[in-house]
């Protein structure tokens, strides 16, 4: 039964110091779900296996508000004016002691968990979940390297701690060093991807943010709780003894003294003493029975089992008694509220990352100032179903002002310019939802600093948007995702009846998972894109699950890009259609630094390329003589190809450009050798002679004259395939890294990293695998004796795919004609001769 009320909930939510948004991340089957069952047990939110593995509105997908009870000695451990407030009671100055966790948990859609980069936005504190026998892996670095630059303040936990006990029986000093390479790693990557304008702490077991235990058994630890066990019988203070608790701080048992350096046996290190020694002893006397000294250190350390408990055996009892020694809920909920920050205090360095406009007009200074009587700023960052699927929840985060049943709202689209009325709509809020796990309460209003649902807003968003009051505001910036979708399937109902419930299934899918896409081709082909295929299996399980709609499907393809190699041979001249307009064109390659640049997410720009004068200015730092010449990039708004214009002899220019810019953008869109998109390629208009009278020089001549003039810049510039890459991550026993590698070489990957997980014989294989050879990779290596875990994937880079696609037999030429027959494409080689035209 929930300990606590929603009347409670609704006192705190106006005390904005005392407001902590966290998220729980990490790499999967390291336990963040358990963590969360863990939190949300303590506060008495049973969460049943159905809910975790349930796709919709769930706890695993949307947010649960915990209320945590600090005693008044653990408020001394928060640090901040504007970290937890105060009120005024008999004239005295006394701490809020309440604290209003809301906390959102990443679903587990695929085996990539994409939709973790959309909850950071929201929060401004996560909890980093790592399985000590495994280690950090690439999907926890890959969301580090997304939370730290989103100024998202992280504590860790160490999970699965019972496994270096039970399972891989290792000593203290073992365990103590696979902690220490954890909490090392972590540190590495976030000093890699921090900033000077948000420095935060290193992760120290020594100050309290780095928490041990077991999730799924529900307890756990920070070194504050033990060093409480000990401040009284050493007579000193609670943060003096968690110093001695951690790193090469060593008691001598016989001068009771603490020294930086071991020198005799009677020393000990003190986190394998005081810490690790006393669990042993636990473990031990529960997992043999021995209920005397059961009972002897249960008076000891003032822990009370029930009769029922004390019939349990083995690991039953074990877990009883350390589920009430060390509660594993309410460690980790106060390492949360005592180091991650509140939103007064988070929105003073976050909001230059979050708003789009300038950072002193009105908008600004009420995000920075967390202004509950500013103007309104909401951020939305997913669409959530309603229990009927029929309608969406809009779930985000209050930044300023507060949200109001029946209030009018500007709902801006990510697309949204101020002052212009594209992706603009205004409307009422008809009802405000607030989230308690499974169950929802209805309530007036929501302040700044805290988290809802709101009805009515999914007509006019997709799948995230801003809400405010203000006529002047910009947009909270959009979040950029990750994870590239490099596969596609085609999708058709078995039956055709089912058409419409397919296109609405095909709806819900990308509104809930912003990394999904959905392509209808004008043949009427429907078509879903993902980054893996387990992530397309997962797609197709839950449109055929949730919407009863049996699918056809094709076997997933990967999805290519085309490039060039070099300048073109020679200077290509092209006719429009009617033969009244010529047009002289050169392709080359762009630097690869250049693209790297262009593609950057770190940059502000649309669909996560930088934006065009940004474009201009890192082509002339990456030495592109011609950069004022730029006309535009593509694909499409934006991207890593180029169009420059060098000609100054033809006086339509101004008039044509909307044409040649379509043209390209059309071109680079679908390529000359199989139609994919083009990546790298700078096409330069060296001249044009066009017709005097307007009507001979249309768009629809410019366009379709460019088009086939680009395509015969490309044929003549070395074109060439370039397909998807994953980094690649497996933990193996010693005796299966042979055979791993094998597996990897034999579907042309390559292992370019090993290491051994300290204590443990257990290995981690990292390496590089093309995305168009791991459809099966997983299946066929879990036939392995001795890997551990599911492989993870990451996207990494784009490379050449192997020979020349214009030459007959070549890997990269049976991939061009494959792609072209399934697109209905003529399964010849392309011809110079079909695009370039005679003077």
């Amino acid at each position: 039964m929930v300990n606590y009320t929603i009347n409670e909930v609704r006192s705190l939510m106006g005390r904005t110091r005392n407001i902590r948004n966290i998220s729980v991340i990490g790499n999967n089957e390291h336990g963040k779900t358990s963590v969360t069952n863990c939190l949300t047990s303590s506060a008495g939110i049973m969460i049943m296996e159905k809910d975790t593995t349930e796709m919709y509105i769930t706890v695993t997908s949307a947010a649960i508000s915990l209320e945590l009870k600090m005693k008044n000695d653990d408020l001394d451990f928060v640090k901040g004016e504007d970290q937890m407030e105060t009120v005024e009671i008999d004239g005295k100055t006394e701490k809020v002691n309440s604290f209003l966790i809301n906390l959102i948990e990443s679903p587990r859609l695929t085996n990539f968990s994409p939709e973790m980069s959309s909850q950071l936005r929201i929060v401004d504190g996560a909890i980093v979940v790592v399985d000590c026998v495994t280690g950090v892996e690439i999907q926890t670095e890959s969301v580090l390297r997304q939370a730290i630059p989103e100024r998202v303040k992280p504590i860790l936990f160490i999970n699965k701690m019972d496994r270096t006990l039970l399972e891989l029986k290792l000593g203290p000093e073992e365990i103590y060093q696979t902690f220490k390479d954890i909490v090392d790693n972590i540190n590495t990557v976030i000093s890699t991807f921090g900033n000077e304008d948000a420095p935060f702490e290193p992760m120290n077991p020594s100050i309290g943010n780095v928490g041990f235990g077991s999730a799924v058994q529900r307890w756990g630890f920070t070194l504050k709780q033990f060093a409480e066990m000990y401040a009284e019988k050493f007579g000193i203070s609670v943060n003096k003894i968690m110093k001695n608790l951690w790193g090469d701080r060593f008691f001598d048992s016989t001068t009771k003294k603490w020294s930086s350096t071991k020198t005799n046996e009677n020393q000990k290190r003190g986190f394998n003493q005081f810490v690790l020694e006393p669990i042993f002893m636990v473990m031990d006397a529960t997992l043999n029975l021995e209920k005397e000294k059961i009972e002897t250190i249960s008076e000891k350390l003032g822990v009370e089992l029930t009769d029922y408990e004390k019939d349990l055996e083995g690991q039953a009892v074990m877990k009883a008694f350390m589920r009430k020694w060390l509660p594993g809920g309410d460690s980790i909920l106060q390492m949360a509220a005592i180091h991650l920050p509140s939103p007064v205090t988070a929105q003073k360095y976050r909001m230059e990352i979050l708003y789009e406009g300038s950072l002193d007009d009105e908008t600004a200074l009420a995000i920075r100032a967390c202004d509950s009587n500013g103007p309104l700023m909401m951020y939305v960052s997913k669409m959530l179903p309603t229990s009927n699927k029929e309608r969406f929840y809009a779930f985000g985060r209050v930044f300023s002002g507060k949200v109001v049943t029946g209030q009018k709202a500007r709902i801006q689209g990510p697309s949204y310019v101020s002052g212009q009325k594209k992706d603009l709509y205004e409307a009422p809020i008809k009802q405000i939802v607030f989230l308690m796990g499974r169950f929802i309460e209805f309530i007036d209003e929501i302040p700044v600093g805290n988290v809802c649902c709101l009805v009515g807003i999914d007509q006019y968003l997709v799948k995230g948007g801003t809400l405010t009051t203000l006529k002047d505001a910009h947009n909270i910036r959009s979040m950029k995702y990750s994870v590239s979708p490099v596969m596609r399937v085609s999708v058709e109902p078995k039956n055709p009846d089912d058409l419409p419930k397919l296109l609405d299934g095909l709806k819900r899918l990308t509104e809930v998972d912003p990394t999904v896409q959905f392509i209808s081709e004008e043949e009427g082909e429907l078509f879903i894109a993902g980054s893996s295929d387990h992530h397309l299996e997962t797609c197709i399980k839950i449109l055929e699950d949730d919407g009863y709609i049996p699918l056809n499907t094709s076997e997933p393809f990967v999805l290519y890009r085309e490039t060039v190699l070099s300048k073109s041979n020679q200077l290509c001249m092209t006719k429009s259609p009617n033969k009244m307009n010529r047009f002289f064109c050169t392709a080359e390659p762009v630097p690869v630094d250049l693209i790297k640049d262009l593609e950057s997410d770190h940059v502000n720009g649309i669909e996560g390329y930088v934006s065009k004068d940004n474009g201009v200015t890192l082509a002339k730092k990456h030495g592109i003589t011609d950069a004022d010449n730029i006309w535009c990039f593509g694909t499409q708004v934006a991207g890593p190809n180029i169009l420059c214009v060098n000609t100054k002899h033809s006086e339509f220019n101004h008039e044509i450009k909307k044409s040649v810019i379509a043209g390209f953008r059309w071109t680079t869109a679908e390529g000359v050798l199989c139609q994919e998109n083009m990546r790298g390629v700078q096409f330069n208009i060296v001249d044009m002679n066009l017709h005097q009278r307007s009507n001979e020089r249309g768009s629809g001549q410019i366009i379709c004259g460019f088009r086939r003039n680009f395509y015969s810049c490309a044929l003549t510039a070395e074109p060439r395939l370039l397909e998807p890459v994953y980094l690649v991550e497996i933990q193996c026993l010693e005796n299966a890294i042979e055979e791993t590698s094998e597996l990897l070489s034999g579907r042309r990957g390559q292992v370019f990293e090993k290491f051994k997980t300290f204590g443990a014989s257990i290995f981690t294989l990292k390496g590089y695998l093309p995305v168009n050879e791991s459809i099966g990779f997983i299946t066929d290596s879990r036939s392995i004796p001795g890997v551990l875990s599911i492989p993870q994937y990451v996207f990494d880079h784009w490379q050449l795919l192997p020979g020349d696609p214009l030459e007959d037999g070549t890997m990269a030429n049976k991939i061009m004609l494959d792609i072209r027959k399934r697109k209905g494409l003529k399964e010849s080689i392309p011809d110079l001769n079909d695009y370039l035209d005679k003077m």
